[in-house]
């Protein structure tokens, strides 16, 4: 039996509007399920007690019967009755969009920071739906929706999850007070800094491995990365920069996610340069270039020096299509990180934005003090070297770190 076929069958139901299903389809496949039906509905005030019309109710009933499924995935948010009625109703596992995509949280997180973030963000997800919850986990075992943070307890009172979520708080200041002094420390290297933002799937990964050589996992799946990676690149004219890889983002995240995820958005506050990548084959490219837009504006991160990097042109087959992408998106780039095509036009796009933070002059190393002439070929882009009896003179391009610390060779 194939891997596919032993999946959760998974009913999902939304609107047709944007793509919509499409992705939520993905997010079920990411999450371990298989679409077997979609429900496609009005853009209508939805039901108080059902959340469905009658009539579709009846239809996802006959959907469920026929193709045996044991979920039904919304694409919008259920308040606590309406998901407890359903799974009275149709006696199987209801999940929405955001219960979804905390589920594929849990079951991605891999450090202890991670997890502590999306515990915290499925409490306060759990803690309104909690009547009746326990009853249909303990009937429905295992799958998509019953993963995180001790799916046996959910029968706890809710003090005893508001007394958890305090603790958890209290871990996550802690966390966020570690990453302030990790960033002081890289601080004192005046590295400029780079961050690589966008929405999920849209090859933020690939393209930080392209730059930077590092074995970070790269998978064509929504969500891959979740803990930012760091790593230190040189530019061809020898400027330093520090590279960061970020979680995707995604429409309608969860706002649970976004208040717990801030200890790990700092690392985006605290960047120079944001590299927004978009996916430029997605039909939907223009809408998850707003999404991300909208998430950096309730960060405060709008005003940010930022380059649109638009991924994929490998998968693009019209050039009027990138050349049109390339026009309609501000300060844009088209780029493949799959196949390498212009990625050193974005290096010496970045070069060219981060040269504000280099400073040229010229200095002379006397014969005696030689050991520091490797530092500024190390360090810097020498344009000119001319020797005389005591010593050399560079004319020479350095970080403005380097050329504050070597100050005393200046002439």
């Amino acid at each position: 039996m194939g891997k596919d076929l032993l999946r959760e069958k998974t009913v999902i139901v939304g609107t047709a509007e944007e793509g919509n299903l499409e992705e939520l389809s993905g997010l079920v496949w990411s999450a371990g399920g298989r679409v077997v039906a979609k429900l496609y509905k009005r853009s209508e005030k939805p039901n108080p007690a059902f959340f469905l019309t009658e009539g579709k109710l009846w239809e996802l009933k006959n959907f469920l019967r026929v193709e045996e499924a044991t979920l039904v995935v919304f694409d919008d948010e259920l308040t606590p009755v309406q998901a407890r009625n359903l799974e009275e109703e149709l006696q199987v596992k209801i999940l929405d969009r955001t219960g979804l995509i905390l589920d594929i949280f849990a079951l991605r997180a891999r450090t202890k920071e991670a997890k502590l973030q999306v515990e915290k963000a499925q409490l306060e997800y759990l803690l309104p739906r909690l009547a009746g919850k326990g009853v249909m986990l303990s009937r429905l075992a295992g799958g998509i929706g019953t993963r995180g943070p001790g799916e046996t307890k959910l029968e706890s009172d809710r003090r005893r999850i508001r007394s958890k979520i305090a603790v958890l708080n209290r871990r996550l200041k802690q966390v966020k007070a570690n990453r302030q002094l990790q960033r002081v420390a890289r601080k004192r290297f005046d590295w400029p800094i780079l961050a690589l933002v966008g929405y999920t799937n849209a090859g933020k990964s690939t393209l930080f491995r392209f730059l930077t050589g590092a074995e970070v996992a790269v998978e064509d799946r929504l969500f891959s990365t979740l803990d930012p990676t760091f790593r230190l690149i040189t530019f061809p004219n020898q400027q330093e920069a520090l590279l960061i890889d970020t979680v995707g983002f995604i429409r309608k995240l969860p706002h649970q996610l976004v208040d717990s995820f801030r200890a790990t958005l700092e690392e985006i506050r605290a960047a120079d340069l944001l590299l927004h990548v978009v996916n430029m084959a997605s039909p939907q490219r223009e809408e998850e270039y707003m999404a991300v837009n909208a998430l950096l504006r309730e960060l405060g991160l709008e005003e940010k020096p930022f380059i649109t990097v638009l991924n994929k042109k490998d998968l693009v087959a019209n050039e009027f299509t990138i050349i049109r992408a390339e026009r309609n998106f501000p300060n844009a780039l088209s780029i493949s990180a799959q196949t390498g095509t212009d990625v050193d036009k974005l290096k010496k796009k970045i070069m060219e934005i981060l040269s504000a933070r280099v400073n040229r002059g010229v200095f002379f190393i006397p014969f005696t003090e030689s050991r520091y002439l490797s530092v500024f070929h190390e360090r810097g882009r020498v344009y000119k070297k001319e020797f005389n009896s005591s010593g050399v003179y560079l004319d020479v391009e350095l970080p403005r770190i380097w050329f504050e610390r070597l100050g005393k060779f200046k002439v």
